[in-house]
């Protein structure tokens, strides 16, 4: 059901707010117009499932992540302290049983992550009307549930959603190709493209310059193409990343079905930067959270409760990444050596450690330049260009292995490149396969053909099972996956009933 939240905030709240507010313009955060709520525990766990929304469709993960928030928070396991949205005005929910304390670290927390979906260029392209969005989809499926039955209904969204990460996550930043196919060429166009494969020359020369035997051959080797092309009538004419656009545009899907999965598709793309900017937002929203907190926002009996809670947000552990903590912290870095100088030509050519250890230029350009990060990066970029040895070694970070003979997780490098290339790897596409469809004409059959660029990491068998199942109940024909299994190239089939993994000859 829908999560109605529309209350007045508490007046001393309000006054936080407001002085939260000031002190994150002043220091230059520019952001929408943010809309605060007070809700309860039960009600944040609501929004929480629902991806930050009162509304969504009718589906039961939602159900199921909501009871999982609210086990972990009658066990006294995990806490939500605040939740916001990446909309035009943002929406920010308050948990009413927070101290004040607590309220106002996630004020300033929430314009920090609000300054950050307004600015960062993985977030421009991004529907800031969502919230209506989110609605009219769930009204949407509604109909269709009490027109098809919902069992009927949740089927097919159970299959969508298993695809859900089988799109492009850089198509929202390039120019979408024309979908309506070229005209076919006449017989003057066909003239035309006979004297683009001509090099320019004198009538005296073009027998010599332009052979006509050559042109000829190349001629009748385009028709050849062309023709094998049309007989086997094999689509698209390049790999396609986006899976879902690719169902979409050629799949025998009934119309609300085409509308359903159109909305996953949709709402994949809206969540799509969230991902692609983790340890970015919630380091940028931290950074800011500490600077006005520790600068204006405390009184003395309120810092040892701050020191606590944010403390525990920053804490780490041996087999977990903290966005929070990696963040934060390379934010600080950046401001650091671009205040000092630690930069450039000049620095990276010094051999001599010590001068390197109280190297400062006092150029003071620190903060000039993690707006300039904050603007333009995403985790994969933030990572490549700013992690550095010497953060590494401060952090004390390293790359760990399961080791199954003592079943315990030990320390296997703590090499600068081994750390960078592994938290790279996990960050490239989420640390998601990349797939993308090779031919929707496989065999001439009407198969679907898809293609898994192997890097070094192979598909979970039982996920890419699954994966087939829900594609074939899509394409209505077999579908098939080339990938790499115990470094033999393979292909994973499923035609319906049965599948079959077999040596790609």
């Amino acid at each position: 059901m829908p999560v109605s939240t529309h209350r007045p905030l508490p007046s001393n709240i309000a006054a936080i707010q407001c002085e939260m507010e000031a002190h994150a313009a002043s220091y230059g955060l520019d952001f929408y117009d943010t809309i605060f709520e007070f809700v309860n525990y039960e009600e944040l766990s609501m929004i929480a499932a629902y991806g930050g929304f009162p509304t969504r469709y009718p589906h039961w993960r939602f159900g199921a992540q909501y009871d999982e928030l609210m086990k972990g928070y009658t066990y006294g396991l995990q806490k939500i302290y605040e939740m916001v949205i990446n909309t035009d005005p943002c929406y920010a929910y308050l948990l009413s049983c927070n101290s004040l304390t607590d309220q106002k670290l996630v004020i300033a927390h929430v314009y920090g992550h609000c300054d950050f979906f307004k600015n960062n260029a993985w977030f421009s392209p991004t529907n800031r009307k969502m919230l209506d969005q989110m609605a009219n989809h769930a009204s949407r499926v509604k109909r269709y549930i009490d027109r098809y039955g919902s069992e009927t209904v949740e089927e097919f969204i159970d299959a969508c959603l298993s695809l859900e990460d089988l799109i492009d996550s850089h198509l929202p930043h390039v120019k979408k190709q024309q979908e309506e196919a070229p005209p076919k060429p006449d017989k003057e166009d066909e003239d035309s493209q006979e004297s683009t494969r001509k090099f320019p020359s004198k009538d005296y020369m073009d027998p010599y310059i332009n052979p006509p035997d050559v042109l000829q051959a190349e001629a009748d080797e385009e028709r050849k193409t062309q023709e094998n092309k049309e007989k086997s009538r094999s689509f698209p004419d390049t790999p396609q990343r986006d899976v879902l656009l690719f169902l979409l545009e050629h799949a025998p899907l009934k119309s609300w079905q085409h509308d359903v999965l159109s909305i996953i598709r949709n709402e994949a793309y809206y969540f799509l930067p969230q991902g692609q900017t983790k340890i970015m937002n919630e380091g940028w929203a931290s950074y800011w959270h500490s600077k006005i907190m520790t600068s204006h926002g405390l009184t003395d009996a309120e810092v040892i409760e701050y020191a606590d809670h944010h403390s525990g947000t920053m804490a780490t552990s041996r087999n977990r990444l903290n966005p929070y903590k990696l963040g934060i912290e390379l934010f600080k870095d950046i401001e650091r050596r671009w205040d000092q100088g630690k930069f450039g030509p000049e620095y990276e050519a010094c051999d001599d450690m010590h001068e390197k250890a109280k190297w400062d230029r006092q150029l003071g350009k620190g903060r000039e330049k993690i707006f300039e990060v904050r603007r333009v990066h995403n985790d994969v970029t933030f990572i490549d260009n700013f992690l550095t040895p010497e953060f590494c070694i401060e952090q004390n970070f390293f790359q760990y292995r399961y080791n199954e003979d003592t079943n315990y997780y030990e320390i296997a490098d703590r090499e600068f490149n081994s750390i960078k290339q592994q938290l790279l790897n996990n960050l490239t596409n989420h640390g998601r396969p990349f797939i993308h469809v090779l031919d929707g004409n496989y065999r001439n059959r009407g198969e679907l053909y898809l293609f898994h660029r192997f890097q070094g990491t192979e598909l979970k068998q039982d996920y890419a099972e699954d994966t087939l199942v829900n594609l074939e109940k899509l394409w209505s024909r077999p579908v098939h996956i080339e990938t790499v299994v115990d470094e033999t190239p393979t292909i994973l089939s499923y035609d319906g009933s049965e599948h079959e993994s077999n040596p790609k000859s």
